[in-house]
This record gives structure tokens, sequence and C-alpha cells, in this order.
């Protein structure tokens, strides 16, 4: 067995480059989607109606009071805010009106939920108290009045958690980071996976039967050193993201690895798995790359918890340990879980690694080439 998986890690250190390019694209794809959730993101917002100036100062005013936001709304030209989103180079921008707004966007990427939360709270904020001057009889002092209430109240509600600690603001940002990083785990994975197969057609285990090596042995160090590669790349990149690019992982970081590892195997098995239903590794390649990126979609790993209530993609999400792993994750970075409060996810995901590995090393086993 050990020889087997120094076989396979020799060829890893002669060509390290695949490795090195998911570490890499894992890192630039989550600066691509995420460096504007890290620091204050700039929102373009403009008005078209005919007195535009008024209600752009009004509007640019209300929607950047309180710091609680890590948004920054700016007034722009019409023509340069829908030119900005049209060629990438925002990702939305407001269309603002008397008292209604709307989003100018050009795909439905995380963060524009996140935007339209707040936009549309200040927007009912407003409607109340214009709806309560209205009815006044000194408009402005009961606007005065109003304003002064919400900014000093008589009673304040503190929010904590079942602990009595202070809830963390939640970071999109920070989900999306773990999400992108486990999609290209999820690739790294299956191609080292996929060398069973591959070595099979190649006529390698053939010669390797007439060594001292047995076959649950080969499996094992297959198996193992696929674990070994996936675990090894995620973790790279995220103590790239911790020390060097100072994303907030949370203090928590041997919990982290914990989840990594259960994710790791559960992923190795389900890779296990569809290397046992497809027929060659060509038709591995082409069906793998094809459903994976699918799979943390369907898992709601791109999105706001809560956000994705459809029963029948929940249930799918929930046979891939994408979505438990991420649980964890979150639960830990953000929510500073511990050991007991991350259980069920890590059940869950070793029951998926158990059921998917002994299917897809039947199968493959079963596989004649």
């Amino acid at each position: 067995m050990i020889s087997v998986f120094l076989a396979q890690l020799a060829k890893e250190r002669r060509n390290p480059l695949l490795i090195i390019v998911f570490i890499a694209a894992s890192i630039g794809v989550t600066l691509i989607f995420t460096g504007g959730t890290q620091s204050p993101e700039s929102i373009s917002i403009f008005s078209e109606e005919d007195h535009a100036q008024a209600i752009e100062e009004k509007w640019e005013r209300l929607l950047n009071e309180g710091d609680e936001n890590n948004l920054h709304f700016v007034t722009t030209t019409p023509e340069e805010a829908k030119e900005d989103v049209q060629q990438g180079r925002s990702d939305l921008a407001v269309r603002l009106f008397e008292n209604d707004y709307q989003l100018i966007k050009s795909s439905n990427i995380p963060t524009v939920p996140y935007v339209d939360q707040h936009v549309r709270k200040v927007f009912e904020k407003e409607a109340f108290i214009s709806t309560a001057v209205e009815q006044s009889e000194d408009p402005e002092g009961l606007r005065a009045e109003i304003t002064t209430k919400l900014d000093d109240p008589p009673m304040e509600m503190e929010v904590a958690s079942l602990a009595g600690d202070e809830l963390s603001n939640y970071d999109m940002g920070t989900q999306l980071m773990f999400a992108f990083t486990l999609l290209i785990a999820m690739f790294i994975i299956g191609f080292r996976v996929n060398n069973i197969m591959k070595d099979k057609v190649y006529g390698l285990w053939d010669r390797m039967i007439l060594s001292p090596v047995s076959k649950t042995g080969m499996y094992t160090a297959y198996i193992t050193y696929a674990c070994f590669i996936g675990f090894v790349q995620t973790m790279s990149a995220i103590l790239i993201f911790k020390y060097v690019l100072n994303y907030d992982v949370g203090e928590r970081l041997g919990l982290l690895i914990v989840i990594i590892a259960f994710f790791t195997f559960s992923m190795v098995s389900i890779a296990t798995l569809f290397t046992g239903i497809v027929k060659n590794p060509e038709q591995f390649y082409a069906i793998y790359p094809s459903v994976i990126p699918i799979i943390p979609l369907i898992s709601g790993a791109y999105m706001m918890p809560g956000t994705l209530n459809n029963p029948v993609l929940t249930f799918i999400g929930d046979l891939f340990p994408v979505s438990h792993a991420m649980d964890a994750i979150i639960n830990v970075v953000i929510y500073d879980a511990n050991w007991q409060e991350i259980i069920q996810p890590l059940v869950l995901m070793t029951l998926i690694g158990v059921v998917a590995m002994g299917i897809g090393v039947n199968l493959v086993e079963r596989r004649t080439y």
C-alpha cells in the first residue's frame, strides 16, 4: 500500500503544475467574486426623473446612513451606471424613483440579494416616516422627533446567541471563499480518484497484482492518496486566505481542519461512485466536470442561509457532502460553534462517505476493461 501511495506522490512531485493551478484558481475565483465583499462595496445610484438631483441627494444620504452594512452608495450618471453593469465593471446599480427603486443587474450574483435587502429596508423605513409626517400638523417637528427616537430609542433590544454572546455579523465573502475552495477541491479529488480507472485501463493494475501488494491495499493507497491531495490543496488555499490575504476564517482552525478532513473523505467517496458508474476515463472527464459545479449551487453554498427553500433541491443537495461541510464551516467560522454543535454535519458526511465508497468500490471492481 505504501509503495503505491508513494508512487502516486512521485507523479505529483514530477508534475505539480495541476495542484498549483487549482490552488491559484480557488484563490483567483474567490478574489473576483468576493473582493468587494471584504471591503465596502461601491454601488452606483442614479435617477432619470424630472427632479433627479433632489431624488439622488435624498436617497444617497439615507442609503449611506449608519455603518452596520458594508456598502457605499455613490451618485453617477445613468449612462455610466448602466454601462458599468453591462461591461461587468459593477455587479449592479440602483435606479431611484421618488418612493421606489429598481435594481439594474446583469446576473443574480450573491451580492444582489444582500444589496436589495439593505435598499428595501431604507425605503420601507422612509415610507413609514413619510406616512406619519403627512398626517401631522407639524411635519418637520414630527420628522425630527421620529428621527431622534430612532437614533436614541427609549428602549433597546439586544440580540445574543444562546450562549449569551453577541451575534457575529454575517460575512457573505467568507462563505463564498469556502464555497469556491471546496468546489476546486472537488475537481482535484475527482481527477485523482480517476487514476484508479486510468491505471486499470492501461494495464498497470494487472502488473501490480503480480506483486505482493493486495487488491485491498491498492484501493486503499489510491483512495488515501486522493484524500491526502484534496486535504492538502484545500488547507493550503485556506491558510493562504488567512495569513496572506487576511480573510476571516475564525479562531478555531483545529475544528476547520477536522471538517475539511471529513469533507475530503466524503468527496473522495462520491468521486469513487462516479468512477464506478462511468465506463472509461474519458467518459469520467466528460461527465464529472459537468456535474460537480451544479452541486454547490443546489446545496445553497453560494447563497445567504435560508435563501434556498425548495424541498426538492434541498433534498438533492443534502445527498452530497458540500451542504453539510458548509453548514459546519459557517457555524465554526461565523458563529464560533464548538465540537458538539458540528457533530451532526460530521456524522452525515461520514454516512455519505461510507455508503458512496461501498457502492463505488463494488462497481469499480465489477467493471471489466
